[in-house]
């Protein structure tokens, strides 16, 4: 009874799908991933076998990663002092030297194995490479520091002026996955160290793509950060700015909230915000009316009438 009844599960789930498959096969969805679930080996097993999924379906799909828990790590090990001003990283030459060790190193490497644990063809690269990312030096900025506001050189960190998607075409022409690292250059061609969210934002913009989905240690984006129940089923750019008046997001999550308001203005026509801890959530997310995480908009009018859910509706901002 149990085996027939998974049988049908199992259809009916595809049956149920199949209207998403349609809509997104051919598609390019841009899929970020934090150095949180980068240090957990059968969660990233997960995650790439979820992509190869979408790959086998027709949907091409580009990962980018962070790695900043494993650089705090290692710096501390160093004896590296680690700063952080608006959870933006302040990054001097030695903990620039650590990041692109962990980065482009652990991380990247970790990334591919579980790639390739589930034959998923993928190749690693980072901004620099083929001039995918271009960034200049952060310049000095003022900031609120504990209250007080002053001064921050941010040092060795890179905002993004200039991107060329070309070497990302040819390898999703070639039906394999880029796992891009947020390390890029400048054009005198000094490493610089870009929050790995605003790169995920940019290259969307971009290709183009239909999605960005950001992968998340918490369900998705919360009323309450401090009640993991108060889940945010949808949103949009307008919900996101009177949640950050009222205080709700932490100093992770403001970057990803800033990249996906630019990502919706630059044209890709959805965000997602997902937990990674959920068993199959990317795939839920994508292929089902109610979704697991939060959806962000341009605007709510922009909503499918299969996007708003009632459960969705009591529970947004």
């Amino acid at each position: 009874m149990n085996v027939t009844w998974d049988k049908h599960s199992a259809m009916g789930a595809l049956t149920s799908a199949l209207p998403y498959i349609r809509l997104f096969k051919g598609k390019t969805l841009v899929v970020k991933v934090g150095g949180a679930l980068c240090g957990e080996p059968e969660g990233l097993r997960a995650l790439a076998l979820q992509l190869a999924v979408l790959r086998e379906i027709g949907i091409r799909v580009v990962l980018v990663h962070g790695g900043g828990p494993q650089t705090t790590a290692l710096a501390e090990r160093l004896g590296l002092t680690t700063t952080f001003v608006e959870g933006g990283r302040v990054t001097c030459e030695n903990t620039l030297e650590v990041a692109v060790m962990t980065i482009n190193g652990a991380v990247r490497t970790a990334l591919l194995s579980a790639c390739a644990s589930v034959a998923l063809p993928a190749v690693g690269l980072s901004g620099v490479d083929a001039g995918l990312v271009r960034a200049r030096k952060r310049p000095v900025q003022k900031r609120e520091v504990n209250g007080v506001a002053q001064e921050v050189d941010y040092g060795l960190v890179g905002d993004i002026i200039a991107t060329d998607p070309t070497v990302l075409h040819t390898l999703l022409n070639a039906g394999i996955v880029p796992v891009v690292s947020p390390l890029c250059a400048s054009e005198s061609g000094q490493v610089l160290n870009v929050n790995a969210d605003s790169v995920a934002s940019a290259l969307a913009r971009a290709l183009g793509a239909e999605k960005l989905i950001f992968m998340t240690d918490t369900q998705g984006l919360l009323a309450d950060k401090r009640d993991a129940s108060s889940l945010i089923s949808y949103t949009d750019i307008r919900g996101l700015g009177e949640l950050a008046e009222r205080g709700a997001f932490d100093a992770g999550m403001l970057p990803k909230t800033k990249a996906a308001v630019l990502a919706l203005e630059g044209g890709v026509r959805r965000v997602h915000m997902v937990g990674y801890k959920m068993p199959e959530s990317l795939l839920s997310e994508l292929f089902t009316n109610e979704g697991v995480g939060t959806l962000i908009v341009r605007d709510r009018s922009e909503l499918l009438p299969g996007e708003q859910q009632p459960s969705a509706i009591t529970k947004g901002p």
